[in-house]
């Protein structure tokens, strides 16, 4: 009589010699089936993860704060666009700047807190343009307004126009 080849237990006659039991022959398949899930799962991050770094790349649009540079061609204005950035400073870091105020000095939590949001506005500045059909945007300008109404939060509107560039040292 043949046995499992798994875990050794008595097949019967109509099992084939060296073929897996019923218990041994499930568990290999939904071994077989997680690997294969993983491997799919594992296929669609990886996908996702180099469509964000084409998609980043694309975004990569120039910024710059003049109208034209001697290196670089526009050749199509397409239109202004605008990015809004609001942020809140949280209790902690009022107190801080409160107590900076009185004492002087410079507040790290606040100058972090506007850096954030400069990365962040000229961010989507760049995917404003993207959108569009630019691939750079010129004459930035970056406006900080404090929402006194709402607490102590600061918006940071980055503004530009969304531009198509050649490159003239092609």
């Amino acid at each position: 009589m043949a046995e499992c080849k798994e875990c050794g237990a008595k097949l019967g006659f109509l099992s084939r010699s060296g073929d897996l039991c019923l218990d041994c022959a499930a568990a290999a398949f939904k071994a077989g089936e997680g690997a294969r899930r993983e491997a799919a799962r594992l296929d669609a991050l990886e996908q996702t993860q180099e469509a964000t770094q084409n998609r980043e790349a694309a975004i990569s649009a120039v910024l710059l704060t003049t109208e034209t540079t001697p290196n670089l061609k526009i050749t199509k204005r397409i239109e202004i666009v605008t990015a809004e950035v609001a942020y809140g400073m949280n209790i902690f870091k009022d107190l801080f700047v409160a107590v900076r105020d009185v004492v002087g000095g410079r507040s790290e939590a606040v100058q972090e807190t506007m850096r954030d949001a400069r990365r962040t506005a000229l961010y989507e500045l760049k995917k404003e343009a993207h959108s569009v059909g630019a691939n750079a945007v010129v004459g930035v300008d970056l406006e900080y307004v404090n929402l006194s109404g709402s607490g102590n939060m600061v918006m940071l509107v980055a503004s530009g126009t969304a531009v198509i560039i050649e490159d003239e040292g092609q």
